[in-house]
């Protein structure tokens, strides 16, 4: 990396951050390094939580619940330290912009112009929500009147991905700590840099020490260790599938409310009405935005018969154009993929679709030759004419595209969930009734019509089948962040029964 290009000092080693203070690094720990994916450069040292620090952590988690210094705290209290979070994530924007680049690869204009935005927003969002939210009261009884209390979990373990580190992790947080939580949070051990920062900003912020904390290593240890603990009341998972699976196996066995969101195969389907210029550039944001490293890229892309043939010519046109380069360019737009292992998986599907006589590559499929050192991989085409292909069925995470041609809606749907997964969807087309009946039957937590990539905050996000369990946003975070109870007040005397009077 280019040092006059950023600002900003890499912190050189990485800790866990416990009830307001950071651990100090012990040479007995287990290291892991941090490497830079665009020049693969060590930048700094990730010193490992074990099962110890951890429930270090979650006994400094529960300490500060149970003292209701913020589980007992106003909703007003809550709001003003939330929007004084939101404040300090813009102030410091820049800093944590450029941690972020240096741990993830993905250009700087996306970080800065949607992921560090949507990690101040997710605070907003939830300031806002717990200052309207409310419960039901029930009073058809004339002798009673019953109402539902909210009241908060306890220790949530929130475990984040390494693809939008600050951007995920920041909504499992804002969540969790609106309602009254505290909490254990894991980034990847891939990711942790912008968590320095942001950690240090929430004191500042008027947060209580020991509201919110953070560990770090991986998943087999630390994330393991976090489904173990007692101590623990919830998990929130964002990551692999199978993956996934482990952590609800392990929480079921303290009984821990849970909640995954997991991988995704979307797909993209393009009617020959629709807009062509609109859905065409839709398309390539779907898939090739943050390195194609999401769970909801629009990685199959369904185009009708009609316009497969001029789509498929335009899209790679575009392709070609797309600039690879130094994340920190601003006019960069593909940057490195996040790791060696991540690499050598996206080369491994583009060398099966050169061997299968079910696939054809029009464009990618090999590391570009402009970079001698990076996870450099250049944006892959490949056209298919069997959904039942590896590159049609398995996550691969980034930037490599299917496209597959269908004639009719009918088709289109079959295909569409011809898949184990049902994370999202996309649907572009100018025609209301293909839409309905798109909408309605296709198997997937989201569908996008006619636009790419939204998210309402308000409304709930997850996925069928292999895409996880449960949902965040709004109302449905609320219930996973808090218990209801239920109050029942009789409104006049009765009479009660004498039972043992004699």
């Amino acid at each position: 990396m280019d040092k006059k290009k950023t600002k900003i000092n890499t912190p050189q080693t990485v800790t866990s951050y416990i009830n307001g203070e950071w651990v100090e690094p012990k040479k007995s720990t287990h290291q892991l390094p941090i490497i830079h994916p665009a020049n693969e450069a060590e930048v700094s040292i990730l010193y490992e939580a074990d099962a110890k620090e951890v429930k270090t952590a979650a006994k400094a988690a529960k300490k500060t619940f149970e003292s209701g210094l913020w589980s007992k705290a106003s909703v007003d209290d809550r709001k003003a330290v939330l929007l004084a979070i939101r404040d300090l994530i813009l102030e410091n924007q820049e800093e944590i912009a450029e941690l972020e680049v240096m741990n993830t690869g993905v250009p700087i204009a996306q970080v800065c112009g949607r992921q560090i935005p949507r990690s101040a927003m997710n605070f907003e969002f939830f300031a806002e929500f717990i200052s309207q939210a409310s419960s039901p009261v029930f009073d058809q009884n004339p002798d009673y009147i019953t109402y539902v209390r909210r009241e908060p979990v306890g220790v949530a373990g929130l475990i984040a991905p390494w693809n939008a580190p600050m951007a995920l992790a920041t909504m499992k947080v804002a969540g969790a700590i609106a309602f009254g939580n505290s909490c254990v949070l894991k980034p990847s051990e891939l990711t942790p840099l912008g968590f320095i920062p942001f950690m240090n900003l929430l004191s500042k912020a008027g947060l209580p020490d020991g509201v919110v904390n953070m560990v770090n290593g991986r998943g087999g240890v630390t994330g393991a260790a976090m489904t173990q603990e007692e101590d623990i009341d919830l998990i929130a998972f964002t990551g692999g599938t199978e993956t996934g699976r482990l952590i609800a196996s392990e929480a079921g066995k303290t009984l821990k409310k849970t909640v995954t969101e997991l991988g995704g195969k979307s797909a993209n389907i393009i009617f020959s009405d629709a807009d062509f210029e609109r859905a065409l550039d839709a398309a390539l944001v779907a898939i090739f935005s943050n390195n194609g490293q999401q769970c909801l890229a629009g990685s199959r892309i369904l185009v009708e018969k009609p316009i497969a043939k001029e789509f498929k010519k335009r899209f790679v046109e575009r392709v070609h154009n797309l600039k690879i380069g130094d994340p920190y360019d601003k006019n960069t737009e593909i940057g490195p993929l996040i790791s060696r292992n991540q690499n050598e998986r996206v080369a491994s599907f583009a060398d099966a679709a050169e061997q299968s006589k079910n696939t054809n590559i029009l464009c990618g499929g090999k590391r570009p030759k402009a970079f001698e050192k990076g996870y450099y991989f250049e944006p892959t085409v490949v056209e298919s004419s069997d959904n039942q292909s590896a590159i049609c069925q398995e996550e691969i995470f980034g930037p490599f595209a299917t496209i597959l041609e269908f004639e009719g809606i009918e088709e289109a749907l079959q295909i569409t969930n011809d898949s184990k997964f049902g994370l999202v969807s996309y649907v572009w087309s100018t025609d209301v009734r293909k839409i309905m009946k798109a909408q309605a039957d296709i198997r997937a937590g989201v569908v996008w019509v006619n636009t790419p990539l939204m998210r309402e905050l308000r409304a709930p996000f997850g996925g069928y089948k292999n895409s996880g369990i449960g949902r965040d946003g709004g109302e449905w975070s609320r219930n996973l962040f808090t218990e209801e109870k239920t109050v029942s007040i009789p409104l006049k005397d009765f009479p009660i029964a004498k039972l043992g009077e004699r």
